[in-house]
């Protein structure tokens, strides 16, 4: 007896359980896949998203784009159909004396920004981060970025009753220490300086922002580590803090020269781009031909010009970049 209930133990351990069971069934998952409809209804509600970005770019950017490189090749003045003239355009400006005027003062323009913008933004920089108060540096950061949200014509309205020459509160002064009245807007070289002026004064917060954030990401212990070797603070900034926020001095760099080059309303208000073309940039100057001389062709083909030169100097940038900015 107890060898017979043995062996019908193992028997009904060994026997498989009787499919169909509805308590114990595991239902295989059903493809829940989405059919066309629902796959097609997801793309187009995808694309209605982007719809405005898209139609925003083809309309205000690639359509304009497109006209302005059709238009430099034929001779338009609003009122008759464009007539093609193939390569007059860029052939008249190669005897534009006054093209190469405003373009000298264009690169002036770029030159200066770019060191003074980031030299003095960078000096700034260096000066808040180096153990001011914490009070004090969203105070000075306040200050010296505040400009940077004001639009630049009333910058430059304030800026030009500065420049006065006879009201203007700068020659008060200047004759207070005892110094000739300056011919700030009216005089060749006073007027370019100006500009100079009032353009690094409203964009050197900005620099100055990204300079200092930059520099708060700098390791203290490398520097910790320089000082116990012995090298003095012009080293370890050489050698420690400028290599490390390189990649802040590239993009600032890059964007002021982009910036510089598209120089305008603050010679439209300051100088209106005199005396004579002393003070023109060159999108005053391809701005003058378009809508006072109604050349829109010969503007197009300026504006094509100065759109691959912005080009080829930004590619150039990026170019070198490799030798001198330190990726960490």
């Amino acid at each position: 007896m107890p060898e017979n209930h043995a062996t019908t133990l193992r028997a009904g351990a060994t026997t498989p359980a009787r499919k169909g069971s509805r308590r114990g069934d595991r239902h295989t998952p059903r493809d829940v896949s989405p059919g066309p409809r629902r796959r097609w209804r997801d793309h187009a509600t995808g694309y209605l998203f982007v719809s405005p970005s898209v139609v925003g770019f083809l309309v205000f950017v690639l359509g304009p784009l497109v006209a302005v490189v059709y238009f430099s090749f034929t001779r338009y003045d609003v009122i008759t159909s464009p007539q093609w003239v193939g390569l007059d355009n860029y052939r008249r400006m190669l005897h534009d004396d006054r093209l190469h005027t405003v373009y000298g003062n264009t690169l002036l323009y770029v030159v200066a920004a770019v060191i003074f913008i980031n030299g003095f933004a960078l000096t700034l920089a260096v000066l808040i981060n180096q153990g001011m108060p914490r009070p004090l540096q969203v105070i000075f950061r306040s200050v010296y970025f505040f400009p940077s949200l004001i639009s630049l014509v009333y910058i430059s309205l304030i800026w030009q009753a500065l420049f006065q020459h006879d009201t203007g509160l700068a020659n008060y002064y200047l004759g207070k220490a005892g110094i000739d009245p300056v011919n700030w807007l009216s005089s060749i070289s006073g007027s370019r300086w100006t500009v100079v002026i009032v353009d690094t004064w409203r964009n050197i917060g900005m620099a100055m922002l990204i300079y200092v954030a930059a520099l708060q990401d700098v390791p203290k212990e490398l520097r910790e580590a320089a000082e116990v070797d012995g090298a003095g603070p012009f080293a370890i900034f050489r050698r420690i803090t400028l290599p490390m926020i390189s990649q802040a001095v590239f993009f600032n760099v890059t964007i002021t020269v982009i910036g510089a080059f598209q120089i305008y309303e603050s010679i439209i208000v300051l100088t209106s781009g005199g005396p004579g073309d002393s003070t023109r940039s060159v999108v005053m100057y391809l701005a003058e031909q378009a809508f006072s001389n109604y050349q829109i062709g010969y503007a197009s083909a300026i504006a094509i010009t100065l759109f691959f030169i912005i080009l080829v100097v930004t590619a150039i940038q990026f170019r070198i970049r490799r030798k001198w900015v330190v990726h960490e």
